[in-house]
């Protein structure tokens, strides 16, 4: 074992004394010439900007996270809100996007209008039924489309009245 250790010890020292020539001739050379031939400039540094000091003075601004309401909200409150207890209609399981209208009937006088559900059930409404998840009501039918008054939720926990449409799909 100690034979060996030797004989690596030596083999050691001989790569050391090999890489230990300081002639680098070919190297200095090489980077001389390196440089020869190159055309070009290099632009110049561009100037730096001085940048304005901002002072962050958001301390003083209410939180966006905390609900709040204005005099001026409180006193303009509509009143409007849906009829949470009322029983849900089949349709307002579903969100109106998903709710197509693939046609109309008249009956009496009377129109309704055909609604596919996406589980692919065709429902027959009439003015008055409910669609949707935002408590759409059915105002008004035509041979085209359902006109929808939608009680929604704004942003300062009253209710606000919205027009929508769902309108004939064409099956062409």
């Amino acid at each position: 074992m100690t034979k060996v250790f030797h004989l690596l010890l030596f083999i050691l020292s001989l790569m050391l004394v090999a890489c230990s020539e300081e002639n680098h001739n070919d190297l200095d050379e090489f980077i001389r010439d390196s440089g020869k031939g190159l055309r070009g400039q290099v632009d110049p540094v561009p100037d730096v900007k001085l940048h304005k000091h901002f002072i962050y003075e958001a301390f003083d601004i209410p939180s966006p996270f905390i609900p709040r309401q204005n005099e001026q909200a409180q006193s303009t409150r509509s009143g409007l809100q849906p009829d949470l207890k009322r029983r849900k209609e089949v349709l307002e399981q579903y969100p109106l996007e998903s709710l197509r209208m693939v046609g109309s009937l008249e009956k009496n006088k009377e129109i309704f209008a055909l609604i596919n559900s996406p589980d692919g059930t065709l429902h027959r409404v009439s003015i008055g039924n409910h669609l949707g998840q935002n408590f759409g009501r059915i105002a008004g039918i035509s041979e085209s489309e359902v006109i929808l008054k939608e009680i929604v939720e704004d942003g300062v926990n009253d209710w606000a009245e919205r027009v929508s449409s769902l309108r004939l799909e064409n099956q062409g």
